[in-house]
């Protein structure tokens, strides 16, 4: 028995949804513990692909139940979406798979108009939100003033909530973001559909889970977005909305921290970012052209073109402290493939000081300038790769310098989209 938590190791966007896939094969139940459909996780099976935003990534796989916690954040008219998408594929035949915590928190419309509004608001600082409404919803959950799923399901608990709060966000709308307002009867008409749709999905992970631990089973914990989005050890102010680090799997689930046995976290072989914020490597030059298409770097939530630079390792150790990872799932090595030489950042030079840990304060952060080591590239096609033997010894040393500078073992290693474009070199699971 082995419970497991991936998270991403970097701005997000490293390929989690692919290796929560392959590691389902192992798992009885995987659970998503924070972020909301501000997150898309991409799947390719044969040549069909399928891109995730609420649902874990295991739903691909049958017989294995699935999760959301109540560290999540809910839009429902996504989730019913997504749900009749896996339907129309094949997928979900059977609802008892998927379960919902009944304390998720519910993204309200209102949710929504304030968190466009703001980032259109002139004059305004940009943090670069996807405008789900996620930001706004997990502010009212801390506030106190949110609407959780046990909510949404009883339409006069529901009623009288959005009485209580709705005025004073239409407020907040009308008079300092210039929106117009919403009125209660278009909430409770289209809401109360969608709390009759997702009845039959409500439980409780926290007993459910334990229920699975008790039982000896394995469990998979799928984390969204990365590590230095944190809100509270990420790029302040620059960051997501909610616990991204392996601490947030215990708090979004239920589940008891003593009981997780591996954290992996799952690093591309470059780095991209999207939205606002600093990033050290960043590459403004025809370089990071040629990774942004070469990787697809496009988000497959909003579509936006993604930043790219080179590796760094400075804000890998940091996730790898604060997370306490066990290993490193690498992906997407083929993306670096014909490259003459490839730079990895080992350190930043700030204000003449060289710094090898990441600085705290985003300010400092982004005027550190990156202080690169160069290796030499593979000049060859990775993507028919099966097994970490079958590498040429220019991609293991490559790997070996990562694991060397970042003080953390690869377990794994992606050359492509494909279920069977995976090498893994130990399994979490296996103990």
């Amino acid at each position: 028995m082995a419970n497991v938590v991936i998270v991403g190791a970097q701005w997000g966007d490293e390929g989690k949804g692919k290796v929560v896939d392959i590691y389902t094969e192992n798992a009885n139940a995987v659970v998503r513990y924070q972020g909301g459909n501000n997150a898309g996780h991409t799947l390719v099976v044969g040549d069909e692909k399928t891109v995730l935003h609420l649902i874990p990534s295991g739903i691909l796989h049958k017989g294995k139940r699935c999760i959301i916690g109540n560290g999540v954040v809910l839009d429902p008219k996504v989730f019913i979406e997504e749900i009749e998408g896996l339907k129309k594929k094949g997928y979900m035949t059977d609802d008892s798979q998927l379960i919902i915590d009944r304390n998720v928190h519910i993204i309200m419309p209102y949710h929504k108009k304030i968190d466009i509004a703001r980032e259109n608001k002139p004059g305004e600082r940009r943090i670069g939100t996807t405008g789900r409404g996620i930001g706004p919803t997990y502010e009212d959950k801390v506030g106190r003033r949110g609407i959780r799923l046990s909510d949404l399901i009883n339409p006069t608990v529901f009623a009288m909530k959005v009485k209580e709060f709705l005025p004073e966000k239409n407020f907040l709308l009308e008079n300092f973001l210039k929106d117009s307002p919403l009125t209660e009867e278009e909430i409770l008409e289209e809401y109360n559909a969608y709390g009759e749709i997702l009845k039959k999905y409500v439980g409780n992970a926290s007993l459910l889970l334990d229920d699975c631990r008790k039982q000896g089973q394995n469990i998979l914990f799928e984390g969204a977005q990365g590590s230095l989005l944190d809100v509270d050890h990420g790029t302040y102010p620059y960051v997501t909305s909610s616990s991204t680090c392996a601490g947030g799997a215990a708090i979004g689930s239920g589940f008891g921290p003593r009981f997780i046995n591996e954290v992996i976290g799952i690093s591309k072989a470059y780095v991209t970012r999207v939205g606002e914020g600093p990033f050290p490597t960043e590459l403004h030059d025809e370089m990071g052209e040629t990774l942004r298409k070469a990787g697809s770097e496009f988000g497959a939530t909003t579509g936006r073109p993604r930043r790219t630079g080179w590796f760094d390792a400075v804000a890998l150790r940091e996730a790898v402290r604060t997370n306490g990872l066990t290993g490193l799932a690498i992906t997407k090595l083929d993306v670096l493939d014909g490259l003459d030489s490839i730079k990895v950042c080992t350190a930043y030079s700030y204000q003449g000081e060289l710094l090898e840990e990441f600085p705290q304060d985003a300010n400092v952060l982004k005027e550190c300038k990156p202080v690169y080591e160069e290796i030499e590239g593979w000049k060859c096609a990775l993507s028919a790769v099966t097994s970490y033997e079958e590498f040429p010894d220019k991609v293991k040393n490559y790997l070996n310098k990562l694991e060397e500078i970042t003080g953390c073992p690869v377990v794994l290693a992606s050359v492509g989209p494909r279920r069977d474009q995976t090498i893994q070199l130990r399994n979490p699971f296996a103990g």
